[in-house]
């Protein structure tokens, strides 16, 4: 570990031993404000909650950088190790969340109550948070670290939940606009004008944001693009509340190149695609042919069999690749008491996707005559094509909940239903050699070849009931369960640009099926500023319907129907212990758990990525999980606070990998989970005097590994420790700045060289393997706000 490490690492844990976190009256399914007492930086819903649940609210979302993922403005609790190779977190690629152990197909996800389905890049089944919804529109964000809520509308949550709430129009008329400059050539932005209530709309509201960002890839060519609008209705009509939300989204981004650890030794952290050098990647195509390497018949003798230095291999570098998403999300809502003791809240949304993942590759040369992005043939064909995983989303469904006061007990019931078309196709499009004819950033048309096309239907129900049940003065009960019911099915389009045959096409039918997954929980409150929490829950994740994961991903008859006859669902049991304590000027919460992981589904890469070999998927064992979480915040002044976090995870897998015959394939009992950090220390000051305000953030992360046998020479990857700054001025005064807001950023200040994702191609049992990114260096943004 490094002085550097060692210092900001101290200063973290000297802020968390001054301070301890806060915690409101009221739970996070219900309350909507903090209470006024307490620091921005934190809040932790405790009283009605039974679980570990924190929250980040829309101020502390305004103080980082503009257009901020806000998975990476939850970073700062604890048991949260989040991952992106991009300086704001948004580059889906990399995109890595992971709590207690689960990784990010593993929690669950909800917008204002709509599923986002488990937010993976494959994007089977929802759309990542970045898309959902424009960053400065959140209003709030709530972690659950365990046990989420029963009413989540999720099928993957076997970890943690997190709930994003966005900002309702507003009653008075108003707006913000937003100007964002900074590295890379970033240029952003963003505005919402708020109508205000309207007589002439009979008292409804309304509220129209957009953001736009443009920034360069921050080494090698490429951008990160992205254009949204927001737009939200709300209508009274008597007692009840009409709410109407339209979210649409068009990303697209270049994507950076996947390393190893011998690349990086190599090559360095800085080292990525040729995508300015046409030129050279043929002729690295040219030479990977003439060796044998692809597979492919074209050679080039001219190109030779030696590759220029420092390039050693054909995986060193392709050419470009791209992620292209475009979404709309909608939503309608009614509030509405039935009786004055029951409330109704129904909800039917829509999300439409249309994406393509693009990797421009040299396993598979355009072959004479292919079309190109005009549809004329190619005459000169280059020896690389382009790749793509195509997919399109159709889902639709309802959430409705009643809540009965019945005194002494609140009960509250609910459903969620919805429907997925779900369509991913594998097709390949021609280039050719003279001049790159297909811009990265725009969806390929013309394909000359579809190796393979299926569509999967997914059909979803579960219920749930819950009584929370004040025993006493000091002591609430909550018990429950939920039912589970997910139907997936498959249906083959095309194989091999021709219509499936029974040889080689794939259908079948899964199902997820749990009628009783118990939660019961408690908080017993030792004194009016002390409580103690617990909770125990059971969770089953549905399988995922697509062709690059999940149990289909074998793309063969036979194992589809093997795994039908012999796959179990993953399922967890979640037990959490806690303790809240507040006081003048200082809040706290500690939290112990323990959570068995069962079933665990292991999919094993073959081959490099670009290559898209079929994974291989089966029931491996279960992981066992124990765990500690401190956060606090202590309140210096009025203007200045201090905070503080600190998570240990044990996670270790409590089986080896056997094949049917018993025989070991891989010794992982006792190993570490691949990707969890045992130590976690966040810390920060922050000082806001009305005028001026100012943010220091420092985060420490432990070593981690990416293979399951916890090779320590090539399967981990260093410890590190990031910090971020905020410095800020608001202009008060009568001048024609008054209202403006300046706010510098500034990301990885001590402009740390560190592995920011792994997994990035899937994990392997042991070696090194291309599946690292590596983290933005030090990056500044500059903002002028100003509200009207």
């Amino acid at each position: 570990m490094t002085n550097k490490t060692i210092l900001l690492t101290s200063a973290c844990l000297a802020s968390l031993l001054a301070a301890h976190p806060a915690f409101a009256q009221s739970s996070p399914e219900t309350s909507t404000t903090s209470d006024p007492q307490q620091a921005e930086t934190i809040v932790v819903y405790a009283t009605n909650s039974s679980r570990q649940t924190q929250s980040v609210s829309a101020s502390v979302i305004a103080l980082a950088a503009p257009g901020i993922s806000p998975l990476k403005a939850i970073e700062r609790l604890p048991g949260v190790n989040f991952q992106s190779a991009d300086a704001l977190g948004n580059y889906e690629w990399s995109t890595r969340i992971s709590v207690r152990g689960f990784n990010q197909t593993q929690m669950g996800f909800t917008l204002d109550g709509v599923p986002l389905g488990d937010m993976s890049y494959g994007n089977h089944n929802g759309l990542h948070i970045s898309r959902a919804i424009i960053s400065e529109n959140i209003a709030r964000v709530d972690l659950s670290q365990g046990a989420g809520a029963l009413g989540t509308a999720s099928t993957s949550n076997l970890g943690g939940t997190l709930q994003f709430t966005s900002k309702s129009a507003g009653e008075d008329f108003g707006g913000q606009v937003n100007l964002s400059s900074g590295s890379d050539s970033l240029a952003r932005a963003y505005g919402r004008l708020d109508t205000g209530t309207l007589d002439a709309l009979g008292g409804g509201r309304a509220a129209l944001s957009f953001a736009t960002t443009r920034q360069d890839k921050w080494k090698g060519v490429g951008e990160q693009n992205q254009d949204q609008i927001n737009l939200s209705y709300v209508q009274l009509i008597g007692a009840a509340k009409l709410t109407a939300a339209y979210n649409w989204s068009d990303r697209a981004e270049n994507d950076y190149q996947d390393l190893s650890l011998e690349m990086i030794r190599r090559l360095g952290y800085k080292w990525d695609n040729v995508s300015g050098n046409y030129a050279l990647a043929n002729r690295l195509a040219d030479i990977a042919n003439n060796r044998g390497e692809t597979g492919a018949a074209v050679t080039n003798a001219g190109a030779g069999t030696t590759y220029p230095s420092p390039i050693t291999r054909v995986d060193d570098a392709y050419f470009d690749a791209s992620g292209l998403r475009k979404d709309h999300l909608a939503y309608l809502k009614l509030e509405t008491p039935l009786t004055a003791k029951v409330d109704l809240s129904a909800k039917i949304y829509h999300h439409a996707n249309e994406g393509q993942g693009i990797w421009f590759t040299p396993y598979v040369a355009t072959p004479l005559g292919a079309p190109d992005g005009n549809g004329s043939p190619i005459t000169a064909p280059a020896p690389l094509s382009v790749r793509t995983t195509e997919y399109d989303i159709a889902r639709t469904g309802l959430t409705a909940a009643l809540a009965i006061d019945a005194g002494a007990h609140q009960v509250s019931t609910g459903i969620w239903v919805e429907t997925n078309q779900f369509d991913q196709a594998r097709r390949f499009y021609g280039l050719a050699r003279a001049a790159n004819n297909r811009p990265s950033l725009d969806f390929m048309t013309n394909p000359f070849f579809t190796q393979w096309a299926y569509q999967f239907d997914t059909t979803t129900l579960q219920f749930w009931v819950q009584d929370n049940w004040s025993v006493n003065d000091d002591l609430t009960v909550n018990l429950g369960f939920k039912s589970v019911q997910v139907t997936n099915e498959v249906a083959t389009v095309t194989i091999n640009n021709a219509a499936p045959t029974s040889s080689n096409g794939i259908t079948g039918k899964l199902r997820t099926s749990q009628a009783f997954l118990p939660q019961a929980g408690f908080t017993y409150d030792l004194a009016p500023t002390s409580q103690l929490f617990g909770t125990l829950s059971r969770n089953v994740a549905a399988y995922v319907s697509a062709a690059t994961a999940g149990p289909f991903a074998s793309r063969n008859q036979a194992n589809v129907d093997e795994v039908a006859r012999s796959l179990d669902p993953e399922e967890s049991t979640t037990a959490e212990l806690g303790w809240r304590v507040r006081g003048d000027g200082y809040q706290a919460s500690l939290a112990a758990y323990a959570v068995r992981f069962e079933n665990r589904l292991l999919a094993v890469s073959q081959g490099a990525g670009i290559v898209g070999n079929a994974p291989v998927l089966s029931n491996v064992g279960a992981v066992n999980s124990l765990g500690l979480e401190m956060a606090g915040v202590y309140q210096v002044s009025d203007d200045l606070d201090l905070f503080g976090s600190v998570t240990w995870n044990q996670s270790e897998y409590a089986d080896n990998v056997v094949n049917r015959a018993g025989t070991i394939i891989a010794a992982t009992k006792g190993k570490k989970v691949v990707n969890t950090p045992e130590i976690l220390v966040k810390g920060e000051i922050a000082y806001d005097n009305g005028t001026v305000f100012a943010k220091l953030g420092a985060s420490y992360t432990g070593e981690r590994f990416f293979t399951y046998l916890n090779d320590k020479a090539n399967g981990q990857v260093d410890a590190y420790t990031l910090a971020e700054i905020t410095l800020g001025y608001r202009f008060e005064d009568a001048s024609l700045l008054k209202g403006v807001e300046a706010q510098l950023n500034i990301t990885n200040a001590s402009d740390e060289a560190y592995v920011s994702t792994i997994g990035s191609n899937g994990f392997g049992n042991s070696g090194d393997s291309q599946t690292l990114l590596a983290g933005a260096p030090r990056q500044m943004v500059f903002t002028l706000k100003k509200a009207f």
